[in-house]
């Protein structure tokens, strides 16, 4: 069983991610909406609740651990895995690399929280993968607060998106990387903004969930954690046009109002259904 936990809703955007890789796997998610943002709080916060909620998610079953958050990754992930060393802990990182890989302009521009900007594991990998390309950096402010209002498009999202899409566009950047989880719920309100600041410029938008997963994949199976190797929704399909196997349960827990989180997930499971 995948154990995910986030700060609130925005780890369902990895949960798709899964859902789509790894249909047949039970998961178990954790939003901690009750704290919520993260991005602002102090360190050692957020390694307690990372260590009291790893050890709700590990008596639920769970056999690996995704930390659905960039803040919490960069405060907490190394001492979680200190402290629970038979189990992996997998977890996020802005995704500079194939940005700049991307980039047409030279320039990357980076959204995510404080606490991630912060964080050494962020500036190790923007030390490591930008030589050469200018990265711009700005706080999300609001967005999470959007995406945990259940507000993910129209004026309101829009103006308060615009506030820190536009540093970004104004230095140049054509490659935007989603440095937290919940920023892709906003993905086309940030291009839709991002387009009307620079209407002859082609943007890309860079969200790490999939290739998060992917790694998620691979530990699992040379852990022999899968429940089943058979082939994701995108493969192999039965008579009735449902994929091969079973889906896997999900389970939802928050320590706040499940309101908004169980809204998202619900849209996530039907949008992802009829694409199958």
């Amino acid at each position: 069983m995948i154990g995910i936990f986030d700060s609130g809703a925005g780890g369902l955007s990895v949960l798709r991610e899964i859902r789509k890789e790894m249909p047949s796997e039970d998961c178990v998610y954790f939003s901690d909406n009750a704290f919520c943002p993260y991005g602002e709080k102090s360190r050692d916060f957020i390694v307690l609740r990372a260590k009291t909620i790893t050890e709700f998610l590990l008596k639920e079953g769970a056999q690996v651990i995704v930390v659905a958050c960039n803040t919490a990754t960069a405060a907490a992930i190394a001492q979680l895995r200190a402290e629970w060393p038979d189990i992996p802990f997998i977890g996020m990182e802005p995704a500079v690399k194939p940005a700049v890989h991307t980039t047409r302009s030279g320039v990357v521009g980076v959204l995510a929280t404080a606490g991630t900007l912060r964080g050494d594991k962020y500036a190790r990998t923007r030390d490591t993968y930008a030589k050469g390309v200018k990265v711009v950096e700005h706080i999300g402010s609001g967005f999470v607060e959007l995406v945990e209002g259940g507000k993910t498009c129209g004026p309101e999202a829009e103006e308060v998106v615009r506030e820190s899409v536009r540093p970004l566009v104004e230095a140049g950047a054509d490659t935007i990387v989603l440095g937290c989880t919940h920023y892709p719920f906003l993905k086309d309100t940030i291009l839709k903004v991002a387009q009307s600041l620079a209407p002859g410029r082609k943007f890309d938008i860079i969200d790490p969930a999939p290739a998060v997963v992917h790694h998620l994949r691979e530990v699992m199976e040379s852990r022999g954690l899968l429940k089943n190797k058979g082939i994701s929704i995108n493969g192999i399909f039965n008579n009735e046009g449902e994929p091969s196997g079973s889906r896997g349960e999900v389970r939802l827990f928050a320590s706040g109002d499940m309101t908004v989180l169980r809204s998202l997930y619900d849209n996530i499971e039907y949008s992802e259904n009829n694409i199958l």
